[in-house]
C-alpha cells in the first residue's frame, strides 16, 4: 500500500501558489515540492542558483503556466523532463568532481568505460553504446589514444572495420578511478531511501528496455 504520510515541504516557493505539505506518492508535484523534484533539485546542487539560472521549481512552475491551456499529459512531460534535467546535472557534477582531475569529459569517460566492459570492441558498436555518432567517437578516440588509454587497429578479417582496445595506462585508470566514480553514484542518490532507489532503477530500465524494443521493431519492419 502507498504511504499517505504527508511530509513537511520545502520553503523554498512560498506564496498563494506553494503547497505546505507534499504526499511523496503523488511526485512529481508542479511546484517540485514532492520527493522527485526534491531529488532532481538536489542532484543540481547549488550551481544553478549562483550562476543565476531557473531552479527546477521556477522551471515547473513556468512550464505549467505555459501549457495550462494545452490538453497534454502533464504527468508523463513531468517524469521525462526531470529525468532529462537530473541526467545534466549528474554529468555535470561528474565532470567536476571525478573527471576534470584526469582531464577527461563525459564522453570520454562514457567511451573508456564501454570498451573497458566489452574489450577489442568494434568502433561502431562503442558509438552505440555510448549513444554518440561515429564522428564524435573518432575525435574522441583519437584524444584518448594521444594520450596513450585507447588503442585502434584494423579487424584481422576487414578492412573496413576498426577495433578499440585499453591500454594497460587505459585499463589502470579505470581500475582506479570507478571507485571514485561510483562513490559519487552513492552521493547521488543518497536523499532517495533504499525502496526509493530500487523503484527508481527497475523504472528507469522498463523504460530503456521499452526504447531498445521500439527501436528493434523499427529495424526489423
Amino acid at each position: 500500500m502507498p504511504s499517505t504520510r504527508a511530509t513537511r515541504a520545502p520553503q523554498d516557493a512560498p506564496g498563494p501558489d506553494s503547497y505546505e505539505f507534499c504526499d511523496p506518492d503523488l511526485c512529481p508535484c508542479h511546484l517540485g515540492t514532492c520527493t522527485l523534484s526534491r531529488v532532481a533539485r538536489a542532484m543540481a546542487g547549488d550551481d544553478a542558483l549562483m550562476a543565476g539560472q531557473h531552479t527546477l521549481t521556477e522551471t515547473e512552475r513556468a512550464v505549467s503556466d505555459r501549457l495550462a491551456q494545452m490538453s497534454l499529459d502533464m504527468t508523463a512531460m513531468a517524469a521525462v523532463s526531470n529525468l532529462y534535467r537530473a541526467a545534466g546535472a549528474i554529468r555535470n557534477r561528474f565532470e567536476r568532481t571525478v573527471l576534470a582531475p584526469h582531464d577527461l569529459t563525459w564522453t570520454g569517460w562514457v567511451v573508456l568505460w564501454v570498451v573497458w566492459i566489452w574489450d577489442d570492441v568494434e568502433a561502431r558498436h562503442v558509438a552505440a553504446e555510448a549513444g554518440i555518432s561515429k564522428g564524435t567517437l573518432t575525435g574522441v578516440a583519437t584524444t584518448l589514444e594521444r594520450r596513450g588509454l585507447l588503442r585502434r587497429r584494423t579487424h584481422p578479417t576487414d578492412a573496413r572495420r576498426v577495433l578499440l582496445t585499453l591500454t594497460a595506462a587505459g585499463r589502470r585508470l579505470m581500475t582506479e578511478l570507478f571507485p571514485l566514480f561510483n562513490q559519487q553514484e552513492v552521493d547521488v542518490v543518497a536523499p532517495l531511501t533504499a525502496r526509493e532507489t530500487q523503484v527508481l532503477t527497475s523504472a528507469l530500465r522498463k523504460i530503456v528496455l521499452g526504447l531498445e524494443a521500439e527501436r528493434a521493431a523499427r529495424v526489423t519492419s
